[in-house]
């Protein structure tokens, strides 16, 4: 018989057997123990991590003659047949060639025959994300209800491609991208079982190249298997993968360490020349400063070493090299990756790469010589005597010094905004109902042509009365009332804005809310008294509302009791 294939052979035929994707297994043997099967899986994962043999499996264990079972026998005649192929009610159907409406028709037309060797009939969508738009419309209706002996097993690598409506209507499973441990332990059990000799090294190296997929570990150790002599060694397996000798690294580690950017180009020539892949070295390159970051940080974390093993050089390395510098190191192959990925040149990239990380010590040394650290220790200590001698001598010198006299301030020691009570009194003499209302008919268009910023002053303010040359603004907040009379230009431009449109120069006198209620009733109270008002007192109405009918017209005012 022909050689297959290590993935072929070692193919998954149970639950057991599908590593590392226990979160689906457990779920979908315990659904197949308590008879609850649904009408329509989706698989969906990276390459390599088991979608297509758990849906067999699957397939195998609804059909098994001895279910319900958590996993399929393997030896009655349903599941050898399924096994084998031989039982058409099991359809592998391959979406990737047969994406068109019509191949999908003619699988559907056949849908609604009962089986004819087993219990179920399934059919298994390989790649499904490649169906047409027109064949998954034609899919959609029969895979929400379909007849009680089919069931749909969709498997792809790129969900986000299938239409939601598609997704709805089925259960679905993420199978995850498989650890490289997991890989390790399925390679060591085949290759015990195939007395094939290997090294656990080269396994652990093969399994961190296959980047989560079991088929492709699979064939990584198929290859490396064919090339090596009597024993697969890690040197075989860093041939197959593409990968760096983990004694290459420490050359080039050694030449960024003592800035030599010679040595560290001559490195990447023979690199190159070997027939190493740009992108994996550089790989090797970042997990190799990750993991001498976490050793240097957690040297109890072995286990956690992903790329490198513990040898001396390793840790000498890890106490000479400082965790600033392995940060910045990560950080320049990390944007070096980046733009590898668009370029058909990576060589250069790595090279002005290798160049950057020979430097970057001498550009981003955080770290002082002792020396320096003692000549900057002493001028701090000096520095601090300075200060505590210029202070000592200030306390002295205003205890000898006599008292300065008490200047005046600039500023009045009252708070707040003073308005002019004076001017607001005379303007209250002046004032008319005329004035005040020829402002207030103008008030809005004189808003309209003030900037942005100068009408917003006057979003609470109001006039409240005036006379022929002046108007007293009310705002309701002090800050605001402040903020618009301190503003020069603000003024100028409210004033020539209101001549415009009146054809008279009002003066603007601003006064808060709660002054104007003082200084509005102190300023009745006494032209009250000054005017003899004995009549309304007598007649008895109160002065402010005679003052009031003296401003407004006596038909504008209304008294309530």
């Amino acid at each position: 018989m022909a050689y297959q294939a290590l993935y072929r052979v070692w193919r998954p035929q149970t639950f057991i057997d599908v590593v590392g994707q226990e979160h689906v297994t457990k779920t979908l043997q315990n659904a197949l123990l308590q008879q609850k099967i649904s009408h329509a899986y989706l698989f969906s994962g990276p390459r390599g991590t088991g979608k297509t043999s758990a849906a067999k499996i699957l397939a195998k264990a609804v059909n098994c003659e001895h279910s319900p079972v958590a996993e399929p026998c393997n030896e009655c005649a349903a599941c050898r047949g399924i096994t084998d192929g031989t039982i058409s009610d099991v359809l592998e159907f391959d979406a990737a060639s047969n994406s068109r409406v019509e191949e999908m028709r003619d699988v559907l037309d056949k849908v609604k025959f009962a089986p004819t060797a087993v219990k179920y009939k399934v059919y298994i969508i390989d790649e499904v994300h490649m169906l047409s738009i027109s064949a998954f419309n034609a899919l959609l209706k029969t895979l929400e209800e379909p007849p009680k002996h089919v069931i749909f097993i969709l498997a792809t690598t790129e969900p986000h491609k299938i239409p939601l409506t598609i997704i709805s209507r089925c259960q679905r499973f993420d199978f995850r991208r498989i650890t490289a441990g997991s890989i390790v332990k399925r390679m060591k059990l085949i290759v015990d079982e195939t007395g094939v000799d290997c090294e656990e090294q080269a396994l652990q190296m093969i399994a961190r190249a296959a980047e989560g997929g079991m088929r492709d570990a699979l064939s990584l150790l198929d290859q490396a298997i064919s090339f090596s002599q009597d024993r697969v060694t890690v040197e075989d397996a860093l041939t197959v993968t593409g990968s760096v000798s983990q004694g290459f690294l420490y050359k080039l580690a050694h030449a960024f360490q003592e800035k030599d950017v010679a040595s560290g180009l001559e490195a990447l020539e023979e690199l190159l020349f070997h027939g190493k892949d740009p992108a994996r070295f550089i790989e090797d390159l970042i997990l190799f400063y990750r993991d001498l970051l976490l050793y240097k940080t957690a040297p109890n974390l072995e286990e956690s070493l992903e790329r490198v093993t513990l040898d001396n050089e390793f840790q000498k390395m890890a106490e000479t090299i400082p965790t600033e510098q392995i940060y910045l190191m990560i950080d320049q192959l990390n944007k070096t990756q980046q733009e590898m990925r668009w370029t058909n040149h990576p060589r250069i990239f790595l090279e002005v790469a290798i160049v950057k990380l020979c430097q970057i010590e001498t550009k981003h040394s955080d770290q002082a010589a002792p020396g320096q650290i003692s000549q900057l220790l002493a001028k701090i200590e000096q520095l601090e005597d300075d200060l505590r001698q210029l202070k000592t001598n200030g306390i002295q010198a205003a205890q000898e010094a006599p008292a300065p006299v008490q200047k005046t301030a600039p500023r009045t020691s009252r708070k707040g905004f003073q308005p002019a009570v004076g001017k607001i009194n005379e303007v209250l003499k002046l004032a008319t109902k005329n004035d005040i209302n020829q402002i207030k008919s103008n008030w809005a268009e004189m808003r309209s042509r003030l900037m942005k910023s100068h009408a917003a002053l006057l979003n609470e303010a109001e006039p409240v009365a005036a006379s022929s040359t002046a108007f007293i603004l009310k705002f309701k907040h002090e800050i605001h009332c402040q903020m618009a009379m301190d503003n020069n230009r603000f003024i100028e431009t409210v004033m020539s804005a209101l001549q415009e449109l009146t054809g008279h120069r009002f003066t603007i006198l601003g006064v808060p809310e709660d002054q104007w209620l003082s200084i509005r009733e102190g300023f009745l109270s006494h032209q009250h008294a000054e005017d003899g008002e004995g009549k309304d007192s007598q007649e008895g109405e109160q002065p402010h509302i005679s003052e009031a009918k003296k401003l407004f017209g006596a038909e504008f005012v209304e008294v309530i009791d």
